[in-house]
């Protein structure tokens, strides 16, 4: 979907915020893109984000899922608005093993007091192919907002 903010500083407001968030900076997530109705953040693997088999912890993916998709709805929200999450459903499909996890939300519907997101994250890994760096995506783990 096209979707235009209502907000001329949308993403300035958004990357403010994702840097007010602790717990992003204590994870180590990154902002990775904003677009109207559109976040993508990435947290890199590190072994106190796991569980006891070393793979990412359902708590970490879960919270990604979350942000991304907050910060969709938020890119397309009034100046004086602000956001704060009422429910989501996580599906886990596979296990958080791999190098990185990538969270890409979308608005489904941007309503007047609730905001239907999509979250997929997916479970990345980095290779170096001629010099660059290639992220391979697999896994899908899916949540609405």
């Amino acid at each position: 979907m096209d979707f235009k903010p209502t907000c001329v500083d949308y993403q300035k407001r958004v990357e403010d915020s994702f840097g007010r968030q602790r717990f992003m900076k204590l994870i180590h997530a990154e902002l990775m893109d904003v677009k109207p109705g559109y976040c993508e953040i990435h947290i890199p693997y590190d072994l106190s984000l796991t569980q006891q088999h070393r793979f990412f912890h359902a708590g970490i993916i879960s919270t990604i899922a979350d942000n991304a998709a907050g910060y969709a709805a938020f890119s397309l929200m009034d100046e004086d608005s602000t956001i704060l999450t009422v429910e989501f459903k996580l599906n886990l499909i596979s296990p958080g093993d791999g190098d990185r996890l990538v969270a890409r939300a979308s608005v489904l519907k941007n309503g007047k007091t609730l905001t239907i997101c999509r979250s997929d994250v997916f479970i990345g890994f980095f290779t170096i192919f001629s010099g660059f760096e290639i992220l391979n995506l697999q896994g899908e783990n899916k949540s609405s907002v």
